[in-house]
């Protein structure tokens, strides 16, 4: 392995530790100030829904009723960390999430994610489940 690749590998690994810390915190935990310790502005914002800026989760956060937020499984690469997801509470039933975050200098400043309603194994076509 050369160094950069060892560098690159702990960069990853530090940066998923960042992310799953801050999503618990912020929306399992419910502490806003996980915002003040995990992200930075500008956050740029891609998800339809929401717009730039972390004041749209300084409001929205307080409001999720029954949210839990389960990762199934994490990945990442350089300054980009991926986490598909089980959550409640984000829409009426459970949906399936893959989140991107991207993380400069440690906090998350930018976010990508993919929503889809959980449909359940012995619905799927294949017979597999979605995570």
């Amino acid at each position: 392995m050369t160094g950069s690749t060892i560098v690159e590998s702990d960069q990853a690994k530090r940066n998923t530790e960042i992310v799953v810390t801050a999503m618990r915190e912020l929306f399992v935990e419910k502490d806003l100030t996980a915002l003040d310790r995990y992200w930075a502005e500008p956050y740029v914002q891609h998800s339809p829904q929401m717009p730039n800026g972390l004041d749209t989760l300084r409001t929205a956060v307080p409001g999720l009723q029954g949210f839990s937020w389960e990762p199934q499984r994490t990945a990442a690469q350089g300054d980009l960390v991926f986490a598909h997801s089980i959550v409640h509470g984000w829409a009426p039933g459970p949906v399936v999430i893959v989140d991107i975050f991207r993380l400069e200098n440690g906090r998350i400043v930018e976010h990508w994610d993919v929503v889809q309603d959980l449909t359940l194994p012995e619905s799927t076509v294949s017979g597999n489940p979605m995570v």
